[in-house]
């Protein structure tokens, strides 16, 4: 072999190496599932459809945080409830000591197949149906204020009675509060500077939204949907004076509705000192007795189980004053465990949130951080009102106290924060939503 001919055999060989070796990058980039532009070797290389994104998952601690959060809600359900049977308030309905876990039971089961029916539904979707949600939620309001529809529990008409249970139209106007809110702002982005036109019209939503749930009365529920719409607005890049305005006024109202009302006043006043003669048998009563329960727990608690103050002493031991009950059981430490969770699940999903506004996604980022809000405010609510720190509201903690209406709208929302991780997921991978 001559040695031009030994020369040029090895050049030959790499020659159809090297084409072999494009042929099969252009076969591998084209079955590429992005939709992105590829340049290699001097080729372009784009693919022009569509491919379907495989299942990314979603924030697994937070869901574990979730279930945590609805375990022990169900165990301390049971604890609260299980003398519930012995009282003469409900000897005529003669109840089972498990006859309140069971229906919580049932609660978090048809909670559950809502969030993942929730999660399956597109954001934009969610996007679209917002307004038509919203106007839903005020007939549903206006509703429940009809004598013979609306039921009456403790002089208070929130519930639509359903049979199985018994829906609160105010935990619905939460979630489509927050929907509407993220919506609006997008609609209303370029014009958030001008209170009038961008400000003005959510004002007013919020306050027909108000004046639907006092005249229930529950404004608990009512501070936790001002407080939605005020922080997504805030959040949204209102100018940040007309926001602490709005702020201002919210709060003015607040303190000429508690004026206006003698029972609120009073209620002010027994929070202030729950342990006096005036208020111990009355207005104070119930706060009294969660303090009691609490300083039972002491550090480490009496056990599961062991609580005396569910025995009759402390109303509502299973609903809004479930975490006092919790406290006498747990002590401190299980206090503490709850407080962490919760705020560990409220910065989580702000961040989800943030994420999603950096990736050019507003309305999903606000509804994400909506959820946010209102899950933290609610539980802040409700621990503040155990400890004695806040004045008595019927506001019950989130995903662990007995509610139909509640457990529903809570794992429904928190659905919605899951779906926005998962789409911010695909998103980053390259995929389309």
């Amino acid at each position: 072999m001559s040695a031009t001919s030994a020369a040029a055999t090895p050049n030959t060989t790499g020659s159809r190496f090297g084409s072999w070796f494009r042929r099969t990058a252009r076969s591998s980039i084209d079955a590429l599932p992005v939709h992105l532009p590829v340049r290699l070797s001097g080729g372009d290389f784009t693919q022009t459809k569509a491919a379907p994104v495989r299942v990314l998952g979603f924030d697994q601690p937070m869901l574990w945080v979730i279930v945590a959060l609805l375990a022990w809600g169900f165990v301390m359900v049971y604890s609260a409830s299980i003398a519930l049977g012995d009282n003469p308030r409900f000897a005529r309905a003669n109840y089972s000591q498990f006859f309140f876990v069971m229906r919580h039971g049932a609660f978090i089961a048809i909670a559950f197949v809502a969030g993942l029916v929730a999660f399956q539904v597109p954001m934009r979707t969610w996007e679209r149906v917002a307004p038509w949600l919203f106007v839903a939620s005020i007939l549903l309001l206006v509703l429940v204020l009809v004598p013979h529809i609306g039921r009456v529990v403790n002089g208070a008409r929130r519930w639509l009675p359903l049979g199985l249970m018994n829906f609160q139209p105010s935990e619905l106007a939460k979630l489509a509060m927050v929907l509407y809110a993220a919506s609006y702002m997008v609609r209303k982005m370029e014009i958030k500077e001008r209170f009038f036109r961008a400000v003005l019209p959510m004002g007013v939503a919020v306050v027909v939204i108000g004046m639907l749930l006092l005249a229930e009365p529950d404004m608990g529920a009512f501070m936790v949907i001002a407080v939605i719409a005020m922080g997504i607005l805030f959040l949204g890049g209102v100018n940040a004076r007309m926001f602490f305005l709005i702020a201002m006024l919210v709060v003015v109202a607040f303190a000429v509705m508690v004026a206006a009302s003698p029972w609120r006043r009073e209620r002010i006043f027994a929070y202030l000192d729950p342990f006096s003669e005036e208020h111990a048998l009355g207005k104070g009563y119930q706060l009294s007795h969660a303090l009691i329960a609490i300083g039972r727990g002491e550090i480490f608690g009496v056990g599961l189980g062991g609580s005396v103050e569910k025995l009759h002493w402390l109303p509502e031991a299973h609903t809004d004053f479930l975490l006092a009950v919790l406290g006498e059981e747990f002590g401190l430490v299980g206090l503490l465990l709850i407080i962490v969770l919760f705020l560990w699940l409220t910065r989580r999903i702000m961040h989800i949130g943030r994420q999603a506004i950096a990736l050019d996604r507003v309305f999903a980022g606000l509804t994400a951080q909506g959820v946010g809000i209102w899950i933290g405010f609610q539980a802040f609510i409700n621990v503040g009102v155990n400890l004695g720190a806040l004045p008595t509201k019927g506001l019950g903690l989130p995903l662990m106290s007995f509610g139909g209406s509640a457990m529903l709208l809570d794992l429904i929302a928190l659905a919605l924060v899951l779906r926005v991780d998962y789409e911010n997921r695909v998103l980053m991978r390259g995929g389309r939503v």
